[in-house]
């Protein structure tokens, strides 16, 4: 499709950081497949790192498609999109093979294809068309609803593919939404829950509703001496027993819900030392890795534990720990640095849209690339259960690189047109 005419104003600095993490991605995973016993190209395509350059120029060859095409092609496509993500995500439930214990690739030879990284982009893209609807109101029960719907959709596909990890990366949207107008309640409902699923785990079920019945006691006394009205006593009341119902079930959850290496992951974020030869090893392995870094790290192609193989899947999801180990805290900083710097030039430009649509998606980009940075370094670190999830533009795998180029550069380009695009009435 031909680009339409008219000014275009392309971010560089979201372009330039971008290169600056994919390249610094690039070199992080040669060193964490770096062998010195037989030294091999990076280049090598027997290495991840020769792999990964493929997929980088597929990457930059798609970043360039995006941003010839015309923009207006985004929001035509966004509901044909969807659905066929949604079609490959059924395929992968009957034909899908099988990796890590879940069952979320297309295998085309020796190439394997995950379906669900793509789909956080056309869920970017679906939700942005519906709530660019001016009929669409997030504060409103029927908008709103509308919306968790086609959240859950590809949620509920993918954890059917025992992908719990990326299907937790959907509740980025949930963010997206609490910007486009979701009652705060709901959010503050979400935390709280959160809050009592630690709390039973960090203490046990018995202390929680303890402190759940004490909290809930005192906010009784208090509407009581307040003489505030009795719909505020009942609200206590129900919340409280919503909470303790809650509180009781979490045991269900645990060992009902949850498959045994999911509850021995959040046993052992509770408890390292329960089984640090086994399910414990790789966060363990983990943090000495990048404890042992220090404060300027061992040196490019010089971490011991790198080089020996401690750490189990380090060029994927345990990047950061190549990071921590051979760059030290200074290295660590640097890429937090560019995470955060990322991350906030997002929510800036979404802020200066003057579509709707364009805001959504933008939003929903920012919202995605800070759930995974968290929960991925989190878990490198040890507050965080290791549920496989990539750090963006840093994890070897072709799929994650190129679905996160796509969502990136259709903001960027986006963004371009801002001027172009109507705003919703």
């Amino acid at each position: 499709m031909r680009e339409s005419t008219g000014k275009t104003n392309v971010d560089w600095l979201t372009v330039f950081i971008y290169i600056t993490m994919v390249i610094v991605g690039w070199l992080n995973i040669y060193a964490a497949v770096y062998q010195p016993d037989a030294p091999t190209s990076i280049f090598s395509i027997s290495l991840n790192s020769g792999k990964q350059l493929m997929w980088i120029g597929g990457a930059l060859l798609i970043a360039f498609v995006i941003m010839v095409v015309d923009f207006k092609l985004f929001s035509t496509i966004a509901y044909p999109a969807f659905i066929i993500t949604l079609l490959m995500l059924t395929f992968v439930l009957v034909f899908g093979h099988s990796a890590g214990g879940n069952t979320s690739w297309i295998k085309i030879g020796f190439i394997r294809i995950q379906p669900s990284e793509f789909a956080k982009f056309t869920l970017a893209l679906a939700l942005a068309r519906y709530i660019d609807n001016p009929t669409v109101k997030i504060e409103k029960w029927d908008g709103f609803l509308s919306s968790v719907a086609i959240i859950l959709i590809p949620f509920g596909m993918v954890m059917l593919q025992k992908d719990t990890g990326s299907a937790l990366v959907f509740a980025a949207f949930f963010l997206m939404l609490y910007r486009e107008g979701m009652p705060w309640w709901i959010m503050a409902v979400g935390l709280w829950l959160v809050f009592l699923f630690v709390t039973a785990l960090v203490t046990d079920t018995l202390s929680a509703v303890a402190l759940l019945g004490g909290m809930t006691i005192i906010a009784i006394i208090y509407l009581i001496y307040t003489k505030k009205s009795k719909f505020f006593l009942f609200l206590v009341v129900g919340f409280g027993t919503l909470s303790f119902l809650f509180t009781e079930g979490i045991d269900f959850i645990m060992y009902d819900v949850m498959r045994p290496h999911q509850r021995k992951r959040i046993e052992v974020l509770v408890n390292p030392k329960i089984d640090p030869l086994g399910v414990g090893y790789q966060v363990n392995q983990s943090k000495i890795a990048i404890g042992s870094g220090g404060l300027a790290g061992k040196g490019f192609l010089e971490g011991t534990q790198t080089k020996f193989n401690f750490v189990p899947e380090q060029s994927t999801d345990f990047i950061f720990c190549t990071i921590g180990e051979e760059h030290g805290w200074i290295g660590s900083l640097i890429t937090i640095g560019l995470f955060a710097a990322l991350i906030i030039r997002l929510i800036i430009l979404a802020e200066r849209q003057k579509s709707t649509f364009a805001r959504v998606y933008g939003y929903c980009v920012s919202c995605v690339f800070f759930i995974h940075f968290m929960i991925n370094m989190g878990m490198t670190i040890g507050i965080f259960p290791v549920i496989g999830i990539p750090l963006p533009f840093f994890s070897y795998g072709g799929s994650s690189l190129w679905a996160f180029t796509m969502m990136l550069f259709t903001f960027i380009k986006l963004d371009s047109h801002r001027s172009q695009m109507l705003a919703r009435n």
